[in-house]
C-alpha cells in the first residue's frame, strides 16, 4: 500500500510540477538558472520516499563559476537523490531518449539542459564543441555522468572520454561528485529507507592535460570517485549500526 501510494503521489508531484515548470521557463526558456531550481524541488521527493539526505561540498568548490561536474550514475532514484546537489547556474548532460519521457522529458529540456545523440559519435562530438562554446560564452557550468548510462548495482562503469575532453577544451576544472550506494537500498513498501550521502569533492585542475593523454585524466577521476565511493558507504554502515 505505501508502495501504491508514493508511486501515486510521485506522479501527481511531476505533472503539477509540469504545468508549473513549463508556464514558468516560457518566460525565460532554456535559462541555465532553472535547471538547479528544479533539481532541487525534484530532490525534495527523496524525503516522500523516506531518504535522509546528508550533503557535503568542499570549499573549494563552491560558488564555482565554470567547472564540469562529474558523478556516479546509478538507478531512476538518482532524480530524487543526487539531484540535490545540483549546484547554480549549471545544466545537465543527457540522452536525446529523455524526450520520449512523458512530462518529465519536455520538462529536462525547456530548464537548459542539453540532449545528445550517443549514437552518432560525429553528433556527439559536435555537441561536446557546442558545450565549450556555451560554457564559455554563458558562463555556466555542466554536469556530465561518464559512465554514459546507468550502472544498475554493477559498481561504478568505466568513464567514457567525453566529460574530459569536454574539461581540457573549455579550459576549467572537473569537480567530483558521489552519491553512496543506493542500489537495491531504496523500498518502496518502507518507510525508513536511511541515510543517503553526497559529497561535492575539490576541483581537479586540468590545465595540465591534453588529448593526448586524457586517458590518464580520466583514470585519476575514476579512482577518486570509486574511493570515496567505498568511503561513504562504509560511513552509511555505521550510520546505520547506530539506529
Amino acid at each position: 500500500m505505501l508502495a501504491l501510494i508514493r508511486i501515486i503521489f510521485t506522479i501527481i508531484f511531476i505533472i503539477c510540477l509540469y504545468i508549473i515548470g513549463i508556464i514558468y521557463c516560457l518566460y525565460s526558456p532554456r535559462n541555465p538558472k532553472h535547471v538547479m531550481i528544479f533539481g532541487r524541488i525534484f530532490g525534495k521527493l527523496s524525503k516522500i520516499f523516506g531518504i535522509k539526505i546528508i550533503k557535503r561540498i568542499s570549499l573549494k568548490s563552491k560558488n564555482f563559476d565554470k567547472a564540469i561536474y562529474i558523478s556516479n550514475h546509478q538507478n531512476i532514484f538518482d532524480m530524487i537523490t543526487i539531484s540535490n546537489a545540483i549546484q547554480s547556474n549549471t545544466v545537465t548532460v543527457g540522452k536525446k531518449s529523455l524526450l520520449l519521457i512523458p512530462f518529465f522529458g519536455f520538462l529536462y529540456w525547456i530548464t537548459g539542459n542539453i540532449l545528445i545523440n550517443r549514437n552518432n559519435n560525429l553528433k556527439a562530438h559536435n555537441t561536446i564543441i557546442q558545450i565549450v562554446k556555451q560554457i564559455k560564452m554563458k558562463n555556466i557550468s555542466v554536469w556530465i555522468f561518464p559512465e554514459g548510462t546507468r550502472s544498475r548495482g554493477k559498481g561504478l562503469l568505466p568513464f567514457k572520454s567525453g566529460a574530459f575532453y569536454t574539461a581540457i577544451k573549455a579550459k576549467v576544472p572537473i569537480i567530483p561528485i558521489c552519491l553512496s550506494t543506493i542500489h537495491n537500498k531504496i523500498k518502496l513498501n518502507r518507510w525508513n529507507n536511511g541515510y543517503v550521502i553526497i559529497e561535492i569533492l575539490e576541483p581537479i585542475d586540468t590545465s595540465k592535460y591534453n588529448s593526448k593523454n586524457i586517458r590518464i585524466l580520466s583514470n585519476y577521476c575514476y579512482k577518486i570517485i570509486k574511493n570515496k565511493i567505498s568511503k561513504l558507504d562504509n560511513e552509511i554502515l555505521k550510520l546505520n549500526e547506530k539506529k
